[in-house]
Order: structure tokens, then C-alpha cells, then sequence
């Protein structure tokens, strides 16, 4: 299986369809009629698509056990062919495509089985995903030019060479999977007046985002939400909501973190926690979602 529990949970849809062609009309005419011996093939095709959805991860190896919230399966005639329509919804990780198609196959082969003795042409000409909907592709906002970003570790040790930065360089590997190069990278010590000093100097420099790593604990020398807070000219508190949240699911220390979020002028700055781990999950938990920050921004300047 693959490892999803670096994803956030969204609402994932899924639409899937099969197709069955009979060789008579006197098929199509039986199922209309609720005169196939076996039964009514509608309800029983849908009944046994229900089941399939749910029981989707019983038979395909690779497939995780997810919660349906929601399943429909409905079936049109059109001259020789019934079209068999399956919808899945699902608030998890990951998304519903092979449920979906799954329910559509077996709610086909339960048609076949019931028809076979009827007529011996049908046959299941299509299996296949209709559309899907949910998970990062449908929050990934295409932005007209690259975003100018920097990282700032405060950190006392890393600053005086005592210790080696992960947690930056962890967020410079990730920025690169969204397409956010060559950052800026800066190492500081936990000082309120230097982390000022360089964030309203890379704000000054044109730089869209700015990712703070280190300082948002509880020691003495943390300061980092004390030095940036008041710079804050338009607070996102969502912001971190969302990294707390994400990251309460996986320790309960999260909600020990003391980050902040917001703009100062132009600049969306960001706190994120000085262990490498804690800060590669606040990316996982804000990107690619984060980035609509920008879009929107950029649809402002258009107006």
C-alpha cells in the first residue's frame, strides 16, 4: 500500500460507468417489464454495486479501507445498450476512482449473470472513470510567475555551527516539489531584533513568501511569534489552525506550537516549527493550498 498519511483529509468524489450490450430487444423488454425469471435486474445490479463499493479494499490488494459517505448507482436503456452510472463520496485521505468503477463492475457482471440465461450475445463492452474530484490536484493554482521565497532557521545552536540545519533545508526540498526554487536561506539566532531586521529586509526585497523555521516552542529563547506577530499587517489565523490540526493527528505535542501566520505589506510570512519533522508535516498540511494566497492576489492586481 501506499503511505498516505502524509495527505490531508478533503471531500473526494468519483464517477464511474459500464456499459452492457444485449443482442434482442426482447432483453430490453424483459428487464423494463420486471419479466427476467432471475429477478428485477435493476435493483438486484444496484444492490450488488452497493456492496462491491464498500468491499472494494476486501479484494484489491493495494486499496486502503476508507469510509463511503455517500454511493449511487443508477442505469439507463438506450436501444441494446444499459448504461450502468456509479457516484462515491468520501471525506478521507485518498480518493474513490476504483470503489467507483468497482461498483459499476460487478453492478454490470450481476446484469450478465441475471440475463445470460435470456440471451447468450450480451456482453460488457465498458469499464471505465467518468471524472473524479478532491485531493491536491484540485487545489493546485497554476500562478503567472514563479514565487520569489525565502527561509529563515533561528536557531542558536545551528547559528553558532554547533549543530547542522535540517529542518530549512527539509522545507527548501519540499518548496521544490511545488515549484518554488532557489530560495532565499538564512540562519539566525533566536533573537527578536535580528529576525525583524532580516524579515523587513526580505520583505523590502520583493520576496512573496517567507518560511520561518525554529523559535515557536516554549523555552526562554524562543521569540520568533513575539518577533514577527507585530509585523503583521493582515493575520491568517486559519493558517495555523490548519498546521495544528494536521500536525495534532500525528503527536499530541502540536498544539504546544505557538506559530503565526500573515501578511506583512506584500509578504506572506509563516512560522513553522524548528524540528525537521514538524516542519516538513506544516508543508504537507498548506501546500499546494497555500499557494491561492497568491492567485488571488494576482486576480486583485488584474482587476
Amino acid at each position: 500500500m501506499n503511505n498516505i498519511t502524509q495527505k490531508i483529509t478533503t471531500l473526494r468524489k468519483a464517477v464511474a460507468c459500464a456499459v452492457l450490450k444485449v443482442s434482442t430487444p426482447q432483453t430490453i423488454a424483459a428487464i423494463e417489464n420486471r419479466q427476467v425469471p432471475k429477478g428485477d435486474v435493476r435493483e438486484f445490479a444496484r444492490a450488488a454495486g452497493l456492496l462491491a463499493i464498500k468491499k472494494t479494499s476486501d479484494v484489491i490488494p493495494d486499496c486502503h479501507p476508507l469510509p463511503i459517505e455517500y454511493a449511487a448507482i443508477t442505469s439507463a436503456l438506450n436501444g441494446l445498450e444499459i448504461t450502468i452510472t456509479v457516484e462515491v463520496h468520501t471525506i478521507y485521505r485518498t480518493g474513490v476512482e476504483v470503489e467507483a468503477m468497482h461498483g459499476a463492475a460487478i453492478a454490470a457482471l450481476t446484469m450478465y449473470d441475471m440475463l445470460k440465461p435470456l440471451d447468450k450475445g450480451i456482453e460488457i463492452s465498458t469499464i471505465k472513470l467518468m471524472d473524479k474530484k478532491g485531493g491536491k490536484s484540485d487545489f493546485s493554482d497554476t500562478l503567472s510567475k514563479p514565487l520569489r521565497a525565502a527561509v529563515v532557521v533561528c536557531s542558536d545552536s545551528v547559528f553558532a555551527g554547533k549543530k547542522t540545519d535540517t529542518a530549512g533545508k527539509a522545507i527548501i526540498e519540499k518548496l521544490q516539489t511545488y515549484n518554488i526554487q532557489n530560495p532565499v536561506y538564512r540562519l539566525l539566532p533566536d533573537e527578536k531584533d535580528q529576525i525583524q531586521q532580516l524579515l523587513l529586509e526580505l520583505c523590502a526585497n520583493g520576496q512573496d513568501l517567507i518560511l520561518i523555521t525554529g523559535g515557536t516552542g516554549l523555552s526562554a529563547r524562543d521569540v520568533t511569534p513575539e518577533a514577527v506577530k507585530p509585523l503583521i499587517t493582515r493575520e491568517i489565523p486559519g493558517i495555523m489552525e490548519a498546521a495544528r490540526n494536521y500536525g495534532q493527528s500525528r503527536t499530541p505535542y502540536a498544539m504546544l506550537s505557538r506559530g503565526v501566520a500573515g501578511m506583512v505589506g506584500n509578504t506572506l510570512v509563516i512560522t513553522l516549527p524548528g524540528s525537521t519533522r514538524g516542519a516538513q508535516e506544516t508543508i504537507d498540511a498548506l501546500f499546494p493550498y497555500l499557494l491561492h494566497v497568491f492567485k488571488v492576489a494576482e486576480g486583485a492586481r488584474h482587476d
